[in-house]
């Protein structure tokens, strides 16, 4: 169930669909996101798709010479759209490709509309949601619900996005849901009337052990996206805000213009997909080694070219050169300016902290550490908050809470009011009175018996402590011991056997840390395959624009010296010297 793979071989077969003659793309926003995590522009400009355009835009020529594919969400706005594109068409055939299914009144509209007869072909090509990684997927919605119940206008669109998913999948699936959240009852109550309406589109070859859908709510687990993280592609988007696999580096000291704004794919990127879920460490030693490398493979300053085999061999080598160049400068940059911020922020200790609240007992050493970092001027605001937060969830009704001293300590560092307002906020959202599970404090034997020799073996890294509830959660599933009290099916029918494909949907959004999970389960389970997915990805801050992504011409100039020093992960300091 590699989504990423899934997709690039759909829109392959809409490319070879349209034969060889050079097409022009029309999407919408939403879709040129879709399209543009899984090929860069240079990929698109190789299928002979040389101009994208908004099919809203007013201001198109007439290029009868250009064939034309729409790939559009089936929406109201959309079709309006296009009818009124195919009254007056500005190119010569129009290729139509819907993002998810489309209604029959609606076709009979665009077919009534195409008076010139330029239409070729309308489809489904399901593909209504962000592919963030090969298992792991996106809706970009936020602010899903309203209190404890649905946004009325995301619920459908949730609904859209999920069976789109599923159908991409060829997946007809069983449903599992959250008791304790009405919010996921009834987007599986939405799914599964989906599924029901439009049951020859998921009439799909049956399996041995059907495929379940899982729909969980973040407010189970409201702990796992304020932790800080430690792998690349989660720092990244902490720290930085990576938004359809762009960052924007704008702010970041002394950055050249190139390098202003970077994509990070892991399908085009091998330093990138070799480093995804490495620690921060890790990543300052192979940072070092393809530095070393590139080095190596530098063209002398005065390298002669005397014949023309020699300039022949030049030539030859001059791209490879020019993107491993690019490489080392984007991510030279990247570890750079994450280096600067967990300096500068001291995340290092704060992590510490966060790790010790999300999964130790000891209110007293935490108190006194929150309270004692609260204090240090270097601590951010938002930092801040996040630790009473974190403190507020683990400790709301212990008899010996000091949250209101420690809101006061955020008043007495400038903290907003708003911001302080949070804090109360998430224990409304994510407190022990909402939520399904016991998430702090286990009251099934064979969680307290796996704490307590957790406890007794210690852990490796103290960064690295936590478990994402989901990750216990899955655990049971596979075993045939996820309780149906908490977690019931919707309908009559039941799994009598180990699951084996598994579509896993957090309302509220799911994080990197659930994704690093869903990644080991995946290469350690024989027999399972996982797809975790959201209606967005978290973290603290998340990033409100979305832009087409493109292709970076990084300059061979490379960035300043870079000190990575987290003697946490390695007793060794690194060094990387840019010659």
């Amino acid at each position: 169930m590699n989504l990423i793979n899934l997709f690039a071989k759909s829109l392959a077969q809409v490319k070879r669909n349209v034969l060889h003659h050079m097409p022009i793309c029309l999407c919408l926003s939403h879709q040129t996101s879709i399209v543009s995590v899984v090929y860069t522009q240079s990929e698109i400009l190789q299928k002979e798709v040389y101009l994208f355009e908004r099919i809203d835009s007013q201001n198109r020529d007439n290029m009868k010479h250009l064939k034309a594919i729409c790939f559009l969400r089936p929406t109201k706005e959309n079709v309006e759209n296009l009818i009124q594109e195919l009254r007056r068409p500005k190119y010569s055939v129009y290729f139509i490709y819907f993002s998810n299914v489309i209604s029959k009144s609606e076709i009979k509209a665009l077919a009534e509309a195409d008076e010139q007869e330029v239409v070729a072909e309308v489809q489904e090509f399901y593909g209504d949601f962000i592919a963030v990684n090969p298992h792991l997927f996106s809706l970009n919605l936020s602010g899903v619900a309203r209190g404890r119940s649905w946004e009325p206008t995301l619920l459908p669109r949730t609904t859209q996005g999920l069976t789109s998913v599923l159908l991409a999948l060829k997946k007809c699936p069983m449903i599992r849901y959250q008791l304790s959240s009405d919010m996921a009852k009834r987007l599986g109550e939405s799914v599964k009337q989906i599924i029901t309406k439009e049951y020859e589109l998921f009439d799909f070859r049956k399996t041995e052990v059907p495929p379940l859908l899982l729909i969980l709510d973040r407010s189970d687990d409201a702990i796992t996206p304020l932790l800080n993280q430690w792998t690349y592609q989660a720092m990244v988007h902490e720290l930085l805000g990576l938004n359809n696999n762009r960052i924007d580096l704008s702010r970041v000291p002394g950055i050249s213009k190139d390098l202003k704004e970077v994509v990070l794919s892991a399908e085009n990127d091998e330093f990138y997909a070799n480093n995804l879920y490495l620690n921060f460490g890790e990543i300052g030693t192979n940072i070092k080694n393809l530095m070393e490398d590139f080095q190596k493979k530098k063209p002398k300053e005065q390298q002669k070219l005397e014949s023309i085999s020699d300039m022949k061999a030049f030539v030859d080598n001059y791209p490879q050169f020019k993107k491993m160049s690019g490489t080392v400068s984007k991510h030279v940059t990247v570890v750079g300016e994450l280096s600067r911020l967990v300096s500068e922020r001291h995340l290092m200790e704060v992590s510490e902290l966060e790790q010790e609240l999300a999964c130790q007992n000891d209110h007293s050493s935490a108190s006194q550490n929150v309270r004692r970092l609260l204090q240090n001027p270097r601590v951010s605001e938002m930092d801040a908050v996040r630790l009473v937060m974190l403190y507020a969830l683990r400790y709301e009704r212990h008899s010996s809470s000091i949250l209101p001293g420690l809101m006061e300590e955020l008043n007495r560092k400038g903290v907003s009011e708003k911001h302080c307002r949070m804090v109360t906020s998430m224990v409304e959202y994510g407190g022990k009175r909402v939520r399904g599970s016991d998430l702090v404090n286990p009251q099934d034997a064979v969680a307290i018996t796996k704490q307590f020799f957790k406890g007794l073996k210690g852990v490796e890294n103290v960064y690295t402590q936590h478990a994402p509830l989901l990750q216990e959660t899955l655990d049971q599933l596979i075993k045939g011991r996820l309780k149906d009290s908490h977690f019931p099916y919707l309908g009559p029918s039941s799994l009598r056997d180990r699951p084996q494909d598994i579509i896993v949907f957090v309302i509220g959004g799911a994080t990197y840390e659930e994704a690093l999970a869903i990644y080991n389960l995946n290469r350690t389970v024989p027999g399972v395959r996982i797809v975790l997915g959201g209606t967005t990805i978290h973290n603290t801050k998340r990033s409100e624009s979305s832009t087409t992504p493109r292709d970076r011409f990084a300059s061979v100039q490379l960035h300043p010296d870079i000190a990575i020093r987290h003697p946490l992960f390695d007793t060794r300091s690194t060094h990387i010297k840019m010659a």
